[in-house]
């Protein structure tokens, strides 16, 4: 369905494999219960890689942007539980966006999110029609879609290190703009994504677009709104 809010954190980690059990029950029993009830979250969604890096993808429907850098949520940045320390630090190529709602349209959710981090070629408007134009409209027609979303980034968030992000020991990459691509299984979104939003056709729009590096196809595994919350 459309986005619940205007604001996203879009999140892809990897973890080490020794620590990967625990990451999962961590994120199901403590974390993304956790982030949800921060004032203006909305509904936090855990996807696992089947095709692309890194291995989790993750994100946070939020009211606005405003909700990723608000003092409610940086505090609970800056006082990360024990639980939270074991995990984190056996993250691997950590990539952390906070996003702006540029455009989002659909009805339900998707079993399997494509997700494609881009950077415009050109001006901020140009990108975003050429975007609509040649691969938002055509994707959102296509059979089996069943969400279009694009995003635009506005940074790592917050107003610098917090004790969270210093448990992840690199720096987190950032994305300039995001696009997800929900369907009901993943061989349809292959081909629609092969079709409309192909290597080919994003290069004319994005710069240095590279499939294999920035697109990643992945399954969903659990999704927690406010109103769940008890």
């Amino acid at each position: 369905m459309a986005l619940a809010g205007n604001g996203v954190l879009a999140i892809w980690n990897g973890i080490a494999a020794e620590a990967e059990d625990d990451f999962i029950a961590w994120h199901i029993g403590e974390h993304i219960p956790e982030r949800v009830a921060v004032p203006g979250f909305l509904r936090g969604r855990r996807y696992v890689a089947e095709r692309g890096t890194p291995k989790y993808f993750n994100f946070y429907e939020t009211d606005s942007p405003d909700a990723l850098v608000s003092p409610e949520y940086l505090a609970r940045l800056n006082a990360p539980s024990d639980w939270t320390k074991r995990v984190v630090r056996h993250f691997r190529d950590t990539s952390r966006t906070v996003c702006a709602v540029a455009a989002s349209e659909g009805l339900g959710d998707g079993a399997y999110v494509a997700t494609l981090r881009l950077a415009a070629r050109g001006e901020r408007m140009e990108f975003w029609n050429a975007m609509r134009e040649a691969v938002l409209e055509p994707l959102r027609q296509a059979p089996s879609i069943v969400a279009v979303h694009l995003l635009e980034g506005q940074g790592g968030g917050g107003t610098g290190a917090t004790a969270e992000r210093a448990l992840r020991g690199q720096p987190d990459q950032i994305a300039d703009w995001i696009l997800l691509v929900e369907a009901v299984d993943a061989g349809p979104l292959e081909a629609v994504l092969a079709e409309h939003a192909s290597q080919t056709r994003l290069a004319l729009i994005a710069t240095d677009y590279d499939a294999v590096r920035d697109c990643g196809i992945y399954r969903l595994q659990y999704g927690l709104a406010k109103h769940q919350i008890a």
